[in-house]
């Protein structure tokens, strides 16, 4: 019998906090701080993702690696997130919305 155990949801959490560059953290943090409003903060993904290339990510390892999938490191540190994009037939920009538990 194998020793390998299966990973925990806290444990994908902690793998995903270490696999995403520092730099996509400082960028989410910028931009929680500059929109919070004393209850919650919106956040543009088009905006993020500007910051975070500026930063010298690539934006194509940001997309393809899941880099910007933040969600579950925020909700661990006490934070409600929830994620909106358009629907196919719709069209604005995708966002993240910030908000105290």
């Amino acid at each position: 019998m194998a020793n390998v155990k299966a990973i925990s949801p806290q444990e994908v959490i902690n793998y995903r906090k270490e696999s995403i560059p520092n730099e996509v953290i400082e960028v989410f943090n910028e931009l929680i701080a500059e929109n919070f409003n004393g209850h919650c903060a919106y956040v543009r993904q088009d905006e993020a993702v500007k910051r975070i290339v500026a930063k010298g990510i690539n934006r194509n390892h940001l997309f393809n690696r899941g880099w910007l999938d933040i969600e579950d490191i925020y909700r661990s540190m006490g934070w409600k997130v929830e994620y909106d994009k358009p629907a196919y037939d719709e069209s604005y920009e995708a966002s993240f919305a910030f908000s105290i538990k």
